[in-house]
């Protein structure tokens, strides 16, 4: 992306009315962020979310002016960014309607290992939970996943610290600009954090960390990663929003029982209950539901297939999915064809014990 792209892309975020949704629409139909500002306003209008309210602040002067301010700080700090149609754009975010269309950086981010796993709850983290975060990314350092959280007190920063002591690679969401670390206590973790990965964020360093950008900015921890674990949580709390924009995305959730009467498992038990996320008692489970263990474990013999199997309606959708796309990811087949993704996960388990298909190690899926 060229400085002038650049430019014309952060003065489009300035325009009220603008997310990231709307942002690709008009990128989409126009083919690149100058090419809005030049558009005829009665071409825009026939986008979808594209109002009068939208073209009156088009040209804002204000927002040329802060755009050109954002783009001086961006240079001047040697803030990596990558647009939501690069190369180095995490895969997974693509797939996220309101992924966003500029996501800055900081550290040593490497995403091109594709185990990605956010570990979230509450900031009144309990002495079991605490333990049971620690043992979990231990147990799961062998298979080398790459540790997302937001960087925020309790189970966050223990994620990250468990990450940092097994020598894994791990990722803060931030809910502000990179110019600034909530909360400040946390400074002391920066430099480990981005010698072993990094930081993430699409706030502009004129964001200040307020609820509703730690709210905007729980889609980014659950877009990242193929599955999200929820460690501990009140009734209430921002983790629970991760977890319903994870199961948005069709990405897996997994959620850690308490007893009844602990506040702090409340709301783990809740997600239980409610079939929003698989029961978690260790690492075994994730393990096991993504199929990580196959790429611990010799290759697997072929499964002869049989002949003449009778398939239902929904199955025989999934196998001319496959068919089609040769293997493909849990929750693509899922979207794909329309099937929720634990019910996707059944009707591939009942499809390997008839030798129809196998599964692949990266919860991929492909025709025996």
């Amino acid at each position: 992306m060229t400085e002038n792209e650049l430019l014309f892309t952060l003065q489009l975020q300035c325009i009220p009315g603008v997310g990231d949704t709307t942002a690709k629409k008009l990128l989409q139909h126009c083919g690149n962020a100058e090419a809005v500002f030049k558009e005829k306003d009665q071409n825009l209008l026939k986008i979808e979310g594209v109002g009068t309210l939208l073209l009156k602040n088009l040209n804002s002067t204000d927002n040329r002016i802060k755009a050109d301010k954002e783009l001086q700080y961006i240079q001047q700090n040697n803030i990596q960014y990558s647009y939501f149609t690069d190369l180095d754009y995490p895969e997974r975010l693509k797939h996220c309607l309101d992924g966003p269309i500029l996501l800055f950086s900081k550290g040593n981010i490497n995403i091109e290992n594709q185990k990605i796993i956010s570990v979230v709850g509450t900031r009144k983290i309990t002495t079991k939970g605490l333990a049971f975060c620690e043992k979990l990314i231990e147990d799961l350092a062998p298979f080398n996943p790459i540790i997302v959280s937001g960087f925020a007190y309790g189970v966050d920063i223990t994620a990250h610290k468990a990450a940092i002591k097994n020598k894994l690679q791990t990722i803060g969401c931030l809910a502000h600009g990179l110019n600034q670390i909530y909360p400040k206590v946390h400074h002391r973790y920066v430099n480990q954090v981005e010698e072993n990965g990094g930081f993430f964020t699409d706030f502009w360093s004129s964001a200040n960390p307020e609820r509703e950008n730690f709210l905007k900015r729980n889609r980014l921890i659950a877009g990242l990663s193929e599955a999200t674990i929820v460690v501990e949580s009140a009734e209430k709390g921002g983790s629970l929003v991760t977890a319903d924009i994870a199961n948005s995305y069709n990405r897996d959730v997994f959620a850690v029982p308490g007893r009844p009467a602990d506040a702090m498992s409340v709301g783990c038990n809740n997600l239980i209950k409610q079939q929003k996320a698989h029961l978690m008692t260790s690492a075994a489970d994730l393990i096991y539901l993504l199929n990580w263990e196959l790429e611990k474990s010799a290759k697997s013999k072929p499964i002869q297939k049989q002949l003449f199997v009778e398939l239902d309606e929904t199955e025989k959708r999934v196998y001319r999915f496959l068919k089609e796309q040769e293997k493909e990811l849990l929750d693509i087949i899922a979207l794909n064809c329309e099937i929720p993704t634990f019910k996707a996960a059944s009707i591939l388990l009942n499809m390997e014990l008839k030798g129809i298909v196998r599964p692949l190690p990266g919860k991929l899926f492909e025709l025996v």
